[in-house]
């Protein structure tokens, strides 16, 4: 499961971490709409806590 967690999920999770994140910078940076960033920036926050739930699992699951 460790190994599962760590090789693949919390790539994918980091991934779309930086995909939002990138986005929103684009989005800021081209001058679209603070609405959009606002609600990409509460994604990354969102993906950003799931990432670290995911690496602290993986974690936990290399101890045991």
């Amino acid at each position: 499961m460790a190994s599962l967690l760590s090789t693949f999920i919390l790539p994918i999770a980091v991934a779309a971490v930086a995909v939002v994140l990138l986005l929103g910078l684009v989005n800021m940076m081209r001058g679209g709409s603070p609405n959009t960033s606002q609600k990409l920036m509460r994604w990354r926050v969102l993906l950003q806590f799931i990432a670290i739930v995911i690496a602290m699992v993986a974690v936990w699951a290399m101890g045991r």
